[in-house]
């Protein structure tokens, strides 16, 4: 084979595997895809278009001799035990996801976000601040666009505002943002972790590659991220809403600071944050951190701050029915991110919850409804193991429901004036949806069946 040309397998043909099979193939490398679906389960046309760009097909069952690979792309979603991926690494294969490929092919500095929490968010709002700075700005990642398509666009002034998930920063090598951070570390993702240090150390690859002269902003107020810090040779930017800090990114006199050795900058009044809750503050606090270090005037940092709206599917607002609120929050797919909306929410609650299941817990979860919550509408795989755990806690009343129909149907009958119909499932949405978006999609429609509007 021409010398640097390789053979490649990408698996999975979600959207970070065809970027990365169509930008492998464009650089000229022998590409096989594969995807555990048969060809006719795939987006139509899909197949076509990558064997028309000179794929080679492996669709339905496993590659063949996969010794024969030099290099194996991961998608997020594929867990790296699978006996192939095995295999090609015991015949010298290196294993990598498509975050390192286009690290590796592209151009453009990184600021990459990640944590349990709250990611997505504060990936958005980094990436408008950056963009109301005059930056050129890709705001890229797990947020839903694949790094390589940007990453090979971009040139040496263009940023990439990277929302990166355990999956793909487990498949990373030398993956280096100029700033990094960690918003916090609940346990997530057990099923495929196996334990939550292993989750842990997973994010805390984001900074494995950074150095002296890079950032790492990190939640003060969260003891386990903290324990990610001490391993970092980065820069460690701590950033809390509880305490005022020496160094970093805080909350002071109902103001958002920031202090470094030179000057104390106040951003703006912690209350001017368009977003609501204190989960929100410190996505905010996080941001701006993020956006302060890779050398944001403070002026234009606080604009934004007070303009940003928030993202689809956290915390959405989906419209009222008869003075009875209807908010998704489908992208709550664990309890810790539902804990925070229940949080959010002043006045009665009826919370539609459950989905597939990644090995986590519910007694806190069920705890947090501290009597805002009046009904409980279950559907999904998890419905029983949540039913169970409520029924121990002394809740009621539970409704165990098919579908979505159902839980918004249910929930608006329940309903009082005032009160507000939140989907917050606590769980991801594999057992009945493609994604949490389509989840999220199906909850606005139900609403809107119902006679909610905006």
């Amino acid at each position: 084979m021409e010398q640097n040309k390789k053979n490649v397998l990408v698996i999975g043909m979600g959207k970070s595997g065809i970027a990365a099979a169509e930008a492998l193939l464009a650089a000229g490398h022998t590409v096989t895809v594969y995807d555990k679906k048969n060809r006719e389960d795939l987006p139509s046309g899909l197949a076509a278009s990558l064997e028309g760009k000179g794929a080679i097909p492996c669709f339905g069952h496993d590659p063949e001799a996969p010794e024969q690979f030099d290099q194996v792309i991961m998608s997020p979603g594929v867990p790296v035990e699978l006996p192939f991926v095995q295999a090609a690494k015991a015949g010298g294969a290196e294993i990598i996801g498509e975050l390192e490929l286009a690290y590796r092919m592209g151009k453009g500095n990184y600021a990459a976000i990640t944590g349990t929490n709250g990611k997505t968010t504060t990936t958005a709002l980094t990436g408008e601040i950056f963009k109301a700075a005059g930056r050129k700005t890709e705001v890229v990642g797990n947020i839903g666009v694949a790094v390589v398509t940007k990453a090979l666009e971009a040139d040496e002034d263009t940023w990439l505002v990277t929302e990166c998930s355990s999956f793909q920063l487990d498949t990373t090598e030398t993956f280096r943002p100029h700033v990094s951070a960690l918003l916090n570390l609940t346990p997530d993702h057990l099923d495929r972790h196996k334990t939550f240090q292993n989750y842990a150390d997973a994010k805390g690859k984001i900074f494995a590659s950074q150095t002296a002269e890079d950032y790492f902003v990190v939640n003060a107020d969260d003891a386990p991220s903290m324990e990610q810090a001490a391993k970092c040779k980065a820069t460690v930017v701590p950033f809390s809403r509880k305490q005022e800090l020496d160094f970093g990114c805080f909350v002071q006199d109902g103001n958002v600071v920031i202090r470094t050795k030179n000057e104390t900058a106040i951003i703006c009044e912690a209350k001017d944050i368009y977003i609501p809750g204190n989960h929100n503050l410190e996505n905010a606090l996080a941001a701006s951190a993020v956006a302060y270090f890779a050398g944001i005037e403070p002026a234009v940092i606080a604009e934004t701050l007070k303009t940003f709206r928030g993202v689809e599917h956290r915390m959405e607002y989906a419209g009222s029915v008869k003075g009875v609120r209807f908010v998704n929050d489908s992208k709550g797919t664990n309890p810790d991110a539902a804990i925070k909306a229940l949080e959010a929410i002043k006045g009665g609650i009826l919370l539609i919850a459950g989905g597939y299941d990644k090995g986590s817990t519910y007694e806190e979860f069920i705890a947090a409804f501290g009597g805002k919550v009046k009904a409980l509408l279950l559907m999904g795989k998890t419905a029983p193991k949540i039913k169970e755990t409520a029924e121990k806690a002394g809740f009621s009343p539970i409704y165990m429901l098919k579908d979505m129909e159902e839980c918004t149907r249910t929930a608006l009958e329940l309903a009082e004036e005032g009160d507000t119909v939140l989907l917050s499932p606590a769980c991801a949405s594999w057992d009945m949806y493609s994604c949490f978006e389509e989840r999220g999609e199906d909850f606005k429609n139900r609403a809107k069946a119902l006679g909610a509007v905006l």
